[in-house]
């Protein structure tokens, strides 16, 4: 088994670009070696890349029988999990089309699945920074929701297993790693999965570069929202922050810092609302220190005095680099809330201010969920209640209509969705709408709705139906869409 680091890729990359491209850089550092060539991998916080450069593989005849199948542990088990691990593969002939099955057992699929995927591949032919003769190269997109990964999971560092096969018809190659990787999963190779962003300094704050992957410059100074842009990896949109929070360093202030004499600290303060004086903010956490191959964990918490001591990014190699602070907001009230980093040298038992600070990052809290509710469902005039029987008389206009809530006070309502499920996991949309769709800054959605919005549901079938509620939070963590809230209730239509 070997481990396989990936680099953080700044921004969306096109599989177009050769392996020379800048897009790869880091990539070539961390690059395995793997029988016939070697592997390649980049990620963000959506996609997985991955370029195979098969360098034995001189001969270009895309579609003559040349393939690949590439399996994930979706639950990172080390065990075949029918119908969960993923395994994919090109199209015969088509060397630019991938497709996907789930395995059954050992050396067993389901067949190719006509779901829709982000997932794609793309079959090249040139020189790369390993091999100056033109020879095969693949390379992939990899959509993480697909392999059951998440960069959001701050309590562990993300990974997943894989195995690899590469085959060339001509010459005849054919290397699988590890060795039968299709029949047991107990020595499947290791993805490390990067959560360290390459956030230009021009978006950086001079001292707090970011909250998670949001630059702090993308965070509005006087409402305490994010805001990034439609291609950003983590996308916001006048989101308001939850959750666990890492406060991020700038990269450069903070080398500059640790290069000074003497021994480096820093202390976090904090106040609540815009007004008032700065107090020492504390807290602990564990980061990942890299030595040798393998991460161990590293407690951090501030000395007797409430000083930390200053990592340099140069000398330490953590999964989060630069991580100032990681706190639990949910300690603190709804609101806005501000922060400051204080830096300070050591010596003859003395802390000394190296300057006063020169930012103060304002972030608006809310781990408050949706308010979410069934209010009543309708038939006509009469309300059913839970667990009904209603009978309809069959015609296109008798039907079915819901109340419900869907209302955040705060305003920092994301979406909400009002559907029907029935049978075996079948789904019908009522109602549904969006932040984006509202045209309001501050949407908090509304009580008493009605769904459908017009007209009734019309159930296609006798059945037991569950309707449902989903309202999201405009809400973030750095990394992702956080909170959420739900309602549902069950009754029998007959027909």
């Amino acid at each position: 088994m070997a481990t396989l680091k990936s680099s953080w890729a700044p921004e969306p990359m096109d599989l177009t670009e050769p392996l020379n491209d800048e897009i790869w850089v880091g990539s070539f550092e961390n690059q395995m070696e793997i029988p016939g060539g070697y592997l390649w991998a980049k990620n963000d916080a959506e996609f997985l890349y991955l370029a195979v450069d098969f360098v034995e593989d001189t001969n270009n005849d895309p579609g003559t029988g040349d393939y690949f199948w590439l399996t994930f542990d979706t639950n990172r088990n080390r065990a075949i999990t029918p119908n969960k691990d993923i395994n994919y593969g090109v199209y015969p002939n088509q060397p630019n089309k991938m497709g996907k099955q789930l395995y059954l057992g050992p050396g067993r699929w389901t067949g190719l699945l006509n779901t829709p995927s982000e997932s794609a591949c793309r079959y090249d032919f040139g020189a790369s920074p390993n091999s100056t003769t033109p020879h095969r190269i693949w390379k992939f997109k990899l959509d993480l929701s697909e392999l059951n990964v998440s960069l959001a999971t701050w309590w562990f560092l993300p990974y997943t297993f894989f195995g690899l096969r590469i085959h060339s018809s001509a010459p005849k190659l054919n290397y699988d790693t590890p060795a039968n990787f299709y029949t047991s999963f107990s020595n499947l190779h290791r993805i490390q999965f990067s959560r360290k962003p390459t956030i230009a300094q021009s978006l950086q704050g001079p001292e707090i570069g970011s909250v998670g992957l949001i630059p702090s410059t993308q965070i509005n100074a006087t409402t305490g929202r994010a805001t990034t842009t439609s291609t950003y990896y983590v996308k916001t949109d006048n989101h308001a922050f939850g959750g666990t929070l890492n406060l991020i360093g700038n990269r450069l202030k903070m080398q500059a810092v640790a290069g000074m004499a003497g021994s480096q600290y820093y202390r976090v303060l904090h106040r609540e609302g815009t007004s008032g004086s700065f107090e020492n903010f504390t807290s602990g956490w564990t980061n990942y220190r890299l030595v040798g191959t393998k991460y161990v964990p590293v407690n951090i918490a501030p000395n007797n005095a409430g000083y930390y001591f200053l990592y340099n990014p140069s000398s330490y190699d953590f999964s989060i680099d630069e991580l100032l602070m990681q706190f639990d907001s949910r300690l603190l009230k709804t609101g806005l809330h501000q922060f400051q980093v204080e830096f300070y040298t050591y010596g003859s038992g003395t802390y000394s201010k190296i300057s006063n600070p020169a930012q103060t990052l304002t972030i608006y809290i809310d781990n408050n969920v949706p308010q979410v509710s069934i209010d009543a469902i309708m038939h006509g005039s009469q309300q059913v209640n839970a667990c009904g029987i209603v009978n309809l008389n069959g015609n296109t206009t008798d039907g079915i209509k819901v109340k419900f809530d869907a209302f955040d006070s705060e305003g920092n309502l994301l979406s909400y969705n009002v559907y029907a499920k029935y049978g075996e996991g079948h789904t019908q949309s009522l109602r549904s709408e969006t932040h984006a769709g509202s045209g309001i800054a501050l949407w908090q959605g509304a009580n008493n709705l009605m769904a459908p919005q017009s007209g009734v549901y019309v159930p296609p079938v006798t059945c037991a139906y569950s309707f449902n509620v989903v309202a999201h939070a405009r809400t973030t963590n750095g990394y992702g869409q956080i909170g959420h809230n739900s309602a549902s209730r069950f009754i029998t239509i007959l027909k």
